[in-house]
């Protein structure tokens, strides 16, 4: 038993410290034949939440009451994704079924980002990176409260924020070819990216 369990928790090791390039691998591997699908969801989520938001009045209320739970939708899909499960487009909208905690952990998340960003800017990046998981947590355990959701992101996140902004720098030429595209290449970037991102959940979980 003691010898399983040192087995377990060398793989787990190894696992925190796959590199960056792999996680990038993996994320062209998880979106091989699948990039249709997302790239559907991508762009019913943006259309939902940029819609709303170009709503004067109203429409910046009903995009704080809808980002929250598109984003566990999304980040759900994501997971199936990466995990080889079924996924399908009615996934985007699987967040609405913890509506109050989205909503909940949203809002926390925000709050907390604009205190630390009220220090100086670089904390408020700290934090930003330190909170970046809880929408990955919520879509995997649907049973955790919102303010567990951000301790585990956050002690999650403890050793690990360089590594994921690493990560998100070897998107940075990435991002400069999609803008010589006018944007049109962000349709496929975003997918590549967070789904990056959830092999990276999924490395440090």
């Amino acid at each position: 038993m003691s010898e399983l369990n040192n087995n377990e928790n060398s793989e787990l090791y190894l696992n925190c410290f796959i590199p960056n390039k792999e996680l990038m691998a993996k994320a062209r591997a998880s979106l091989s034949g699948k990039w249709g699908i997302s790239i559907a969801v991508f762009i019913i989520f943006l259309l939902i939440s940029g819609g709303f938001g170009i709503i004067p009045g109203f429409g910046g209320v009903v995009q704080l009451l809808i980002e929250g739970p598109l984003c566990v939708g999304l980040y759900f899909f994501v997971l199936n994704l990466i995990r080889g499960k079924e996924i399908g487009l009615s996934q985007l909208f699987d967040g609405f079924r913890v509506f109050g905690k989205a909503l909940g952990a949203f809002i926390l998340m925000i709050v907390f980002i604009f205190l630390w960003s009220l220090l100086f800017i670089i904390p408020g990046i700290i934090a930003a990176f330190a909170y970046s998981m809880i929408f990955f947590i919520i879509a995997d355990d649907r049973n955790i409260g919102q303010l567990e959701a951000l301790r585990k992101s956050r002690e999650m996140m403890t050793g690990n924020k360089w590594k994921l902004f690493c990560l998100s720098w070897r998107f940075f030429w990435w991002f400069l070819l999609c803008l010589l595209t006018l944007g049109i290449g962000f349709i496929w970037l975003n997918p590549y990216i967070l789904t990056a991102k959830a092999h990276f959940y999924e490395s440090i979980k």
